[in-house]
């Protein structure tokens, strides 16, 4: 690419409206551009990041004998109806309809269709396994779009499906994607975890992630100091151990203007770990209490779960109002509502909590004192708990979800009626697997792993353009004809270079090339009449060579 003729800018300023480290640097650099909140546009520079990490994954994928195909973004709503999903994903799903009032939505994820695909093949047992993939845009209408393209509603994403007669094949078929993956993201050079998951919307028997670590992170990793444990703080479980000193006496106490759980520990001088704390919430349009430690937050996944909803919101006050709860004040005794105990307050005792009266709490409250209609683990871990695996001490980091594999089983092939006549004539359903990787998520990804002062420092295969050749002054003849030589040189050999031949000062040329990210620069300077020129790593020093030997020597850099 030769830039004075292409479409080349780069910003000198971060942007304002970019709240990342990688989407403020790619926007900078001219790799994307944003067009509304959540949605960007893909610029050249990002379309060959894009290509090289897409070759990648499709190389892993054919490796595995899985075949690409590509299914419509616009797809009948019917078929969400039909799996059951169109619920779950609620208002995060796109929705439209056609001239004749036929009901559509823009793919959130392909499962349906994949399944409606095996159908067109699958008659028998013999029929499988097989396994297929593309690459194409999913929509998801986010309520809160944020770090550029780690949240976004448009997005490119491989997602492969995997069909086999039993859970044993399924097996095979997830341990064979499972590796394709651990490949993909060692290729890519992402510094990454892998981490059990919620199985969310997607539902399923497993769930694991492929977390890319980085300080921005939406997701937090439970990672343990002593062992190899890593999960999603949605499904950490919570490891609490018994209370065993001896009850003492129920006793209300007056807490005038007490009314957060801040309040009432410094009040009465008891830590919040020995405090109760209620969460008012709407389930269901049914008001269903939760109790918690008081230093411990609610974990949405788990209560759901728990609960068999799809959506959980704060109660309003016309909600509260159909029980004696009042906020601020609210406890499990005597309380006339739907009540959720989480299972580490049943091993508490002599706590603080609501007695659902103005200006009042309990003091010295044990589980015998209240009854309850739900108990399970909803709430999230916190640093410092007990490992679930070895007992030693958990720690948080943070990820951005780069990849994604499940075990379905049979959930949609049973939803779909995708069946098979297995060896002795008699119909089972099929066992599925799915896998999905976000390209723009891994390019996000390796920014945030690979960006300083002066711009992103890509790894030298994934980088947009390899080697940069510099013309210090473009009124120069021999500069001017050498740069270009040089160039010629490299393209007909294989290596696509940039030649920045543009009529700018040398050190903005300089500090472009950094910016975007370029591995190797080779300046063609006031040695070019001598047939000499300057190579230079992004970051290292510079050497200086004979021309004719550029082509050599940065060959060789690249290979090392």
């Amino acid at each position: 690419m030769k830039l004075k003729n292409s479409y080349f800018f780069t910003l000198r300023e971060d942007v304002k409206d970019e709240d990342s480290a990688s989407s403020n640097m790619l926007c900078r650099a001219g790799f994307i551009k944003k067009s509304s909140a959540g949605v960007y546009m893909m610029l050249p520079l990002g379309m060959k990041v894009m290509h090289k990490i897409n070759a990648i994954i499709r190389d892993e994928m054919d490796k595995t004998g899985c075949q690409e195909l590509l299914m419509p973004a616009l797809i009948p709503e019917d078929v969400y109806i039909a799996s059951g999903r169109r619920e779950g994903f609620g208002h995060s799903m796109f929705a439209l309809k056609d001239r004749k009032g036929q009901d559509y939505v823009l793919g959130p994820t392909h499962e349906e269709l994949f399944a409606i695909a095996a159908k067109m093949k699958i008659q028998s047992y013999k029929d499988m396994p097989f396994s297929l993939y593309q690459i194409e845009t999913k929509f998801r209408d986010e309520p809160r779009p944020r770090y550029g393209l780690i949240r976004v509603r448009e997005f490119q994403m491989k997602d492969s499906y995997t069909f086999d007669k039993d859970e044993e094949g399924m097996d095979e078929a997830y341990a064979k994607q499972f590796n394709a993956y651990k490949n993909i993201m060692d290729r890519l050079h992402l510094n990454y975890k892998i981490v059990r998951a919620d199985t969310g919307v997607m539902g399923g028997l497993l769930s694991e992630e492929f977390q890319a670590l980085t300080p921005i992170g939406e997701d937090t990793l439970v990672l343990c100091d002593n062992c190899d444990y890593a999960s999603n703080i949605e499904v950490s479980p919570v490891v609490s151990t018994q209370n065993t000193e001896e009850e003492k006496t129920l006793e209300m106490v007056e807490t005038p203007h007490c009314k957060s759980i801040e309040e009432v520990s410094e009040y009465l001088h008891i830590p919040q770990n020995r405090c109760v704390k209620a969460l008012l919430m709407n389930v269901k349009d049914t008001l269903t209490i939760c109790f918690v430690r008081g230093d411990r937050e609610l974990n949405e996944s788990k209560i759901l779960k728990l609960l068999g909803a799809n959506e959980i919101n704060f109660a309003d006050d016309e909600l509260i109002a159909t029980s004696n709860a009042v906020p601020g004040f609210t406890g499990p005794i005597g309380l006339n509502a739907k009540i959720v105990v989480d299972q580490e307050v049943l091993k508490m005792k002599n706590f603080c909590c609501g007695a659902n009266k103005e200006g009042y709490h309990y003091i010295n409250a044990n589980p015998k004192d209240f009854k309850y209609d739900y108990c399970g683990d909803i709430v999230n871990v916190l640093e410092g708990d007990i490992c679930p695996v070895c007992g030693g001490k958990i720690h948080f980091a943070h990820g951005i979800e780069v990849g994604n594999t499940f075990k379905l089983g049979t959930k949609y092939s049973k939803a779909l009626n995708l069946q098979y006549l297995d060896a002795n004539n008699t119909l089972q359903y099929v066992w599925m697997g799915s896998y999905g990787i976000g390209p723009a998520r891994a390019m996000a990804a390796l920014v945030e792993q690979n960006v300083d002062e002066n711009g992103i420092n890509w790894p030298k295969d994934i980088a947009p353009y390899p080697v940069a050749i510099v013309i210090i002054s473009d009124r120069d003849e021999e500069q001017v004809k050498l740069g270009n030589a040089i160039y010629d040189e490299f393209v007909q050999k294989g290596i696509e270079p940039i030649l920045d031949d543009r009529s700018e000062r040398p050190g903005i040329k300089f500090k472009d090339m950094e910016l975007i990210g370029i591995p190797y620069r080779i300046t063609v300077g006031r040695k070019a009449k001598e047939g000499i020129v300057e190579i230079k790593p992004r970051i290292g020093d510079a050497i200086e060579v004979k021309a004719e030997d550029a082509f050599n020597t940065l060959r060789e850099l690249l290979n090392n």
